[in-house]
Parts: C-alpha cells; structure tokens; sequence
C-alpha cells in the first residue's frame, strides 16, 4: 500500500488540489471551535458527494457532441478513461477543471453566507470531499484491495460501471444518489453494454 500512496500523492493534479487544501486550512484551524464553521466545512462535503454523481452523470456521459471542441473536452475528461481506465493519465480530475469548480462552489456559499471564513471552510469541505473521491478513484483502478469492506463494496460498484454498463453506478464515492434515482442495478440482471469501453460509440449506434 505504502508504493500507492506514493504513487498517488505524486501525481500534480493531487499534489497542487493538496496544497491548496492546507492553504485553506490554515485560515479555518484557528476558528474550528465554531460551530458553524465545521457545518460549512460538512456541507462543501455534502455539496461535493452531490456534484461527484450529477456532473459524472449529467455530463461526464453526454452523448458525443458534434462540436469538436466539446468532444475533445469530454474525451479528456472522462470518454478516454472509459477506453483505457487504467492509465493514470486519464484517471486523476486536471486542476483546469476542478479548481474553477471549487472557485464557483465557494463563491455561492459566500453568496449565502456572506462570510468569508464560512466560505473557506465551505471550501476545505469541497477539497476535502474531492481528494476522498480521487483517492477512492485511484484505488478502484489500481492492482490493490481496499483496506476498508466499503472501500472494496465500492471498487466493485465502480468497476461494473466501467466493465458492465456504463449507464449505471455513477457513483464513486457512496451509491446513495444512484439508489434514489434509479441508477442502481443488480449487476447479475443488468445487461452488458456494448458501448461501456468507448462512450464515443453511443453517436455511431444511435
């Protein structure tokens, strides 16, 4: 285990999301004897367990748009880890897109709350949330058993939605959204999808 965290804690897009994490708790540690600031760093985690399902839902497996720039995008995003799920190029979130996500997540909860401690902790529970999931991730597609019984119940979870049927088990993290909308299915009744390892196929059979 100790070669995968290496491993992982050396890929920049980790790295950098970390380091902005530790900027963010230097500005809350002084104040988490409030509580209001450990329900703001609660809900950023709420927010991101949310996000997590309805972005890899929602758009993450839009169907292959014509616009070529669009296209790319999703290739980049999450299409090209369909094809190849192991490659660790395509496995970790790029901070091009997960940073202004977390800058537009912070910039509401200061439009709520109009604090700006109250954002910030709002914002070390969103970065908290998405190292969780990157970790978790990471994990489900390495050569590891998880440590946890609901680290391995989710490995599995994940790897049906990249071997099975990728219009299923969006989440990565917790199969609760999936459960409440219908994305939850027994494996062993589910069918196998012909477009599961290239997402770029849905376009070509429709």
């Amino acid at each position: 285990m100790r070669s995968y965290l290496k491993e992982f804690f050396s890929q920049f897009d980790i790295l950098a999301t970390g380091l902005v994490w530790c900027a963010g708790m230097v500005y809350v540690v002084p104040e988490l004897d409030r509580g209001w600031v450990w329900l703001s760093i609660l809900a950023g985690m709420v927010g991101y367990a949310c996000n997590e399902y309805l972005i890899h839902r929602f758009f993450f497996h839009l169907k292959p748009p014509k616009n070529p720039y669009l296209l790319k995008l999703l290739k980049r995003l999450h299409y090209d880890h369909h094809v190849d799920p192991q490659n660790l190029k395509l496995l970790f979130l790029p901070v091009w897109y997960s940073f202004p996500i977390i800058f537009i997540l912070s910039f509401l909860a200061y439009s709520v709350t109009g604090d700006p401690l109250l954002a910030v902790s709002f914002s070390v529970g969103v970065i908290s949330y998405l190292l969780y999931y990157e970790w978790m991730h990471y994990i489900a597609h390495r050569p590891v058993k998880p440590m946890t019984a609901w680290g391995r119940y989710m490995k599995r979870v994940h790897l049906w939605h990249h071997f099975k049927n990728e219009h299923y088990w969006f989440g990565v993290t917790h199969p609760f959204l999936d459960m409440g909308l219908g994305t939850y299915k027994d494996h062993t009744e589910t069918e196998q999808s012909k477009t599961v390892r290239n997402l770029e196929g849905k376009r070509k059979s429709s």
